[in-house]
């Protein structure tokens, strides 16, 4: 299936709609400028395999590009427009992209890379034309709208956050298969439901992994899509309501950011057409999921698995209620659970997760970066820590670099961001290892909070106690530091690394 199919027999059906303009697309529409995007590639004298890179907010063009990309066979790298000018810079040439489109509210940015890039050929703006850009309207208004001769199936190269470190390009092999020759309906249907009269909500970014490859496989198969140019927590709801939206994919944070609305605000919207809402990207507290199992209902589904494609592990909410905590159980792979020197561990016994038998990956350019993420076996992992139950069922501990060590005992932080989370004064939080002479390192929570005039010794104590009603002494933050917004990526991952970095010495 692709959207040609679906704009041949119904080309005014909605591919999708931007939910804050109300701007739609049609798959008549969508299969027009995709054919017109590809065949300018083609122009320019791309093939299969070559590489493109596209720096923009959710605008109402971007999967048309990459649809463009994807049916002519291109590696396209989606880029967060949020990153600084260096990241970006590292992006674009690392990836070996050789045309660069972006957008005119990211023109600044765009422009402070000119004289930077010297791989790309051809650099396109949508909505306006700055020095040094050609516009993309007018580049495929002179381009055919029919399909090119040699359509087949590309694929999204995405960089990883860089939540703890430099951005990493992830590589997958291109399938090789003429386009329209994959099909993800079989996932969404057995899986989550979905059909050709669903209607799936995308509240994140489009540059991440998972709502670029959700909302791809939707319009693969005729479900239509509404993206969200940003997320709020009551216009998610209200956008739910109003489009009678039957399958979602969220983070965790954003299900806080929902359940921390007055209840009144809460209850104005009718979420009852939600069939399905999936999240991923970070584990998500137990409390929080409970909450919101209760309001929405048993649709809650939760899965595991990386941009790398290595493995795929998934539960629904019947299963998590069975098994409060878990991820879920591997679908397409095998879990083995590692010590730091790669023997498998007994259940119940927490190590590095390895997936065997999943997709292949390499880490662009970084043959050392590759070979780290491999057990000798050939299993690969994702730098996660977590553990087995005797079912089989997968529960996450934390990221492995994030491990805090003090005294000899080994600290993972997400068991406290875990609590401190569902105590009512706070909105966001952070928590991580600082110096301590005696130890090491010692336990700190940096928190947001929901008012930050609350925030001062009081409320510090208040926390540590909390989490100390709940967790050993030792694993509870022994201070409490407050910021009025914590750098969180929209798509939910903390960059906890610039927090951490200020309290330790420059080395």
């Amino acid at each position: 299936m692709h959207p040609g199919i679906i704009a041949a027999a119904t080309p005014s059906k909605l591919a999708y709609v931007m939910a804050d303009s109300g701007r739609s697309v049609t798959f008549g529409e969508l299969e027009a400028t995709s054919n017109q995007g590809a065949q300018l590639f083609r122009r320019l004298g791309l093939n299969a395999g070559d590489h493109i890179a596209i720096m923009l907010e959710n605008h109402w063009r971007f999967l048309q590009i990459c649809w463009a990309a994807q049916r002519a066979g291109l590696y396209y790298t989606a880029i967060s427009w949020r990153l600084q000018q260096q990241e970006v810079e590292y992006i674009v040439n690392n990836c070996e992209a050789r045309v660069f489109i972006t957008s005119g509210e990211r023109r600044d940015l765009a422009q402070s890379l000119d004289g930077a890039l010297p791989k790309v050929e051809k650099r396109y703006m949508l909505d306006a034309v700055a020095p040094g850009f050609e516009s993309w309207e007018r580049a495929i208004a002179s381009m055919p709208a029919v399909p090119i001769a040699d359509q087949t199936e590309g694929q999204s190269m995405l960089y990883s956050s860089g939540t703890t470190g430099f951005p990493k390009g992830i590589k997958r092999p291109l399938s090789g298969v003429a386009f329209g020759e994959i099909d993800a309906l079989p996932v969404m249907n057995t899986l989550y439901g979905a059909d050709e009269n669903s209607i799936y909500l995308s509240p994140a970014p489009l540059y991440h992994a998972a709502p670029l490859g959700f909302s791809m496989a939707c319009l693969r198969n005729g479900i239509s899509v509404v993206v969200m140019e940003h997320f709020d927590a009551e216009r998610a709801l209200r956008y739910i309501e109003q489009h009678r939206v039957t399958h979602s994919q969220w983070v965790p944070t954003m299900f806080v950011r929902m359940l921390k609305l007055p209840p009144q605000v809460r209850a104005k919207y009718d979420v009852s057409s939600l069939r399905c809402a999936i999240h991923a990207a970070a584990p998500c507290p137990i409390p929080i999921k409970e909450q919101m199992i209760n309001w929405w209902g048993p649709v809650i589904y939760e899965y595991y698995a990386g941009t790398e494609g290595n493995g795929f592990v998934q539960l629904n909410s019947q299963e998590w209620l069975a098994h409060k905590g878990s991820v879920g159980r591997a679908l397409n792979c095998t879990l083995h659970i590692c010590d730091d020197e790669g023997r498998e561990l007994p259940v119940g016994e927490p190590g590095t997760i390895y997936f065997g038998g999943g997709g292949q990956f390499e880490y662009y350019k970084d043959p050392d970066k590759t070979a780290q993420s491999r057990h000798a076996h050939g299993w690969s992992t994702l730098g996660d820590v977590g553990y087995l139950d005797a079912e089989g069922f997968l529960y996450l501990t934390d990221r492995k670099h994030f491990m805090i060590i003090s005294g000899g005992v080994n600290i993972y932080p997400q068991e406290a961001e875990n609590i401190l989370i569902t105590h009512p004064s706070v909105y966001d939080v952070a928590v991580f290892g600082v110096p301590n002479e005696e130890f090491g390192e010692e336990v700190k929570a940096v928190v947001q909070p929901v008012d930050m005039a609350q925030a001062g010794p009081q409320l510090a104590q208040q926390l540590m106690d909390f989490c100390r009603s709940h967790l050993s002494h030792i694993k509870c933050p022994r201070s409490v530091d407050f910021e009025a917004q914590l750098p969180r990526h929209p798509t939910g991952k903390l960059y906890k690394r610039l927090l951490k970095d200020r309290y330790w010495p420059t080395p």
